[in-house]
């Protein structure tokens, strides 16, 4: 679907793995496969994210408890509270020569593989909590007196999302929502024919979409230590609607704050500034 899901995830597990995310597959979308949460209401992140943090660290734990198990590991007998991953190594915190891969590791037990089970947990925080991401939308238009003519000339999002895992597939979320945002606003209209239900300007001649022109300068802010807990156990919230939703209004109140014209249908036209 586009929010990066398979990129996100994989940066999950390779941090929690110690591992080059080029060496993380992650897989979905496959009825074999475990089930999970629809792909919708900006829960992805949170749910499944939060059962791959899950798999990965009892698959980091399984392998530190291996390690330290095994009479021929350069970490045999270390305390595995002190044991880290770094760099597709097991190795001793504060002692650099005590380290070991999971190829050697794995070789050397006869595994071919490790195996565990993650899952998600509902959220821990109190019922009485909002616990969904923030947003703030800020824009700045100039409408010509005569034509009517809308322009946007810059525009800003503000954000409380939680740990950002991505920062940029978040930016890249924030931004093209602002872009959809100013087609659903200003340009983007479908029109049906009421004698027959055909939408008459099914085409990319008729149908207006943002262009580069249409796009002015955008920036997406983030604030920092938003890390909730209570939203998930890995710290993040939602990041899909929450950048495009308040997109649409920003440009109207825009609108309506350059020409006391207050719109209320969208998209916002030249005859209903007229």
């Amino acid at each position: 679907m586009g929010p990066g899901t398979y990129t996100s995830m994989s940066q999950l597990a390779a941090d929690a793995l110690g591992l080059n995310i080029r060496k993380v597959t992650f897989r979905l979308g496959d009825s074999r496969m475990p089930a999970s949460p629809p792909h919708t209401g900006s829960v992805t992140m949170a749910s499944v994210g939060t059962a791959v943090q899950d798999g990965c660290d009892r698959l980091r734990r399984q392998a530190i408890e291996l390690a330290v198990g095994d009479e021929d590991s350069p970490l045999y007998g270390a305390d595995a509270g002190d044991v880290v991953v770094l760099g597709g190594r097991l190795r001793v915190r504060g002692n650099p020569a005590r380290t070991e891969t999971y190829e050697r590791l794995l070789t050397r037990n006869h595994r071919t593989h490790l195996e565990v089970v993650g899952a998600s947990t509902r959220p821990s925080g109190s019922a009485r909590s909002s616990m969904y991401a923030f947003a703030a939308t800020f824009a700045e238009v100039a409408v010509d007196a005569r034509l009517g003519t809308v322009r946007v000339r810059r525009m800003l999002g503000v954000y409380d999302a939680g740990r950002i895992i991505s920062p940029k597939l978040a930016e890249s979320q924030a931004l093209g929502a602002m872009v959809g945002g100013i087609g659903q606003a200003l340009l983007e209209h479908t029109v049906t024919d009421h004698r027959d239900g055909r939408i008459v300007n099914a085409n990319l001649a008729d149908y207006l979409v943002p262009v580069n022109a249409d796009v002015p300068d955008l920036r997406a802010v983030y604030l920092d230590g938003g890390e909730d807990l209570d939203a998930a156990p890995i710290g993040v919230k939602g990041l899909g609607e929450v950048v495009a939703v308040g997109v649409a209004p920003a440009l109207a109140n825009a609108v309506f704050h350059a020409t006391g014209r207050r719109v209320r249908e969208l998209p916002i036209t030249l005859e209903a500034l007229l």
